[in-house]
């Protein structure tokens, strides 16, 4: 792969707190969908297609995808009438 992607490391120290660990328990909604990017999924045909080493890095893809993953089972939990009440 020669494209370079934005710099993402979960295990970082950011601001604050030092570190997730810190702030998500160990059952947490994103342990598990960062475990599932990293580990049960195919991304070789994603990360296959960014071959333009032009412009600025872009995210990696891993940390998109955990954002729309979690999105959306955050939002399939939610029931329908909360939604329509949250639109109102």
């Amino acid at each position: 792969m020669d494209k370079t992607f934005r710099a993402f490391d979960p295990h970082q120290v950011l601001l604050l707190p030092p570190s997730l660990d810190d702030w998500l328990p160990q059952d947490h909604l994103a342990r598990f969908v960062a475990e599932l990017v990293d580990e049960a999924l195919d991304l070789g045909p994603v990360l296959a297609d960014y071959t333009e080493k032009r412009g600025y890095p872009p995210y990696d893809p891993r940390l998109m995808l955990c954002r729309s993953l979690g999105g959306q089972i955050k939002v399939g939990a939610v029931p329908l009438q909360e939604r329509m009440t949250c639109r109102e």
